[in-house]
């Protein structure tokens, strides 16, 4: 389990989280919603290990994390994910999943490409002729390729068009499905209902709600999260 156990964070005289508690299980797919400035992206960096929190811990099944650890059960999908656009989609998965400590033959590099739902004929092109959408797909795959037992994610839908948007929801959900938890920072109330299990929205550092999917449309989480901001 990805846990956050009174997490607080300061910057100077700025308190950028306080007292944050949730978790995330194993195949659950949890988002944190707010607008800019609400910790989204200092939790993400946290549970990276990229920022020391001043109280608090960030748990990975158990172990706090720290700079050094849990680097293999984490993978992270950034806003605009960063790969070579000189090499094609398998070079770069290759790449990745050697620093990772991998050594995959091509077949079953092409394995996790499929998995990601990247196109069969875009493997073997250049990242510089890939769409936002298709880099994401590389990205999964290399997290996959690590055996990453949890992925974060920051602001993924960001730029997507629709069709792209269903398409990573249908990969986040295949994830779920084989067990792989989800921690996702967004702001896009229609994403967030479509992909996760649970909402946490945040507003200036604190966890004001926690929604279940399932018992909220997303008219009535944007009704809440209007009055929430």
């Amino acid at each position: 389990m990805l846990r956050a156990k009174k997490l607080s964070m300061r910057y100077n005289d700025k308190l950028a989280l306080k007292n944050l508690d949730f978790s995330v299980a194993p195949g659950e797919i949890f988002c944190l919603l707010g607008q800019n400035g609400a910790g989204k992206t200092t939790t993400i960096n946290i549970f990276l290990g990229l920022l020391e929190p001043t109280s608090g811990e960030a748990l990975i099944d158990n172990h706090p994390v720290t700079k050094k650890s849990n680097r293999n059960s984490i993978a992270y999908i950034p806003e605009i994910v960063q790969l070579y656009g000189n090499l094609s989609g398998v070079e770069n998965l290759d790449f990745f999943s050697r620093i990772a400590g991998f050594n995959y033959s091509e077949k079953e590099l092409f394995k996790y490409l499929e998995k990601a739902n990247l196109q069969e004929e875009a493997f073997k092109k250049k990242l510089s002729t890939y769409s936002k959408g298709m880099r994401q797909k590389v990205g999964i795959a290399i997290a996959l390729a690590k055996n990453a037992s949890y992925i974060l994610m920051d602001e993924p839908t960001s730029g997507l068009d629709p069709k792209a948007s269903l398409e990573f929801a249908k990969t986040c959900k295949e994830l779920s499905t084989n067990g792989v938890g989800i921690l996702m920072a967004t702001h896009d109330i229609f994403n967030a209902v479509n992909i996760c299990a649970r909402i946490g929205i945040m507003k200036e550092g604190t966890l004001v709600h926690i929604a279940e999917t399932e018992n909220i449309s997303a008219q009535q989480l944007q009704e809440l999260y209007v009055k929430t901001i």
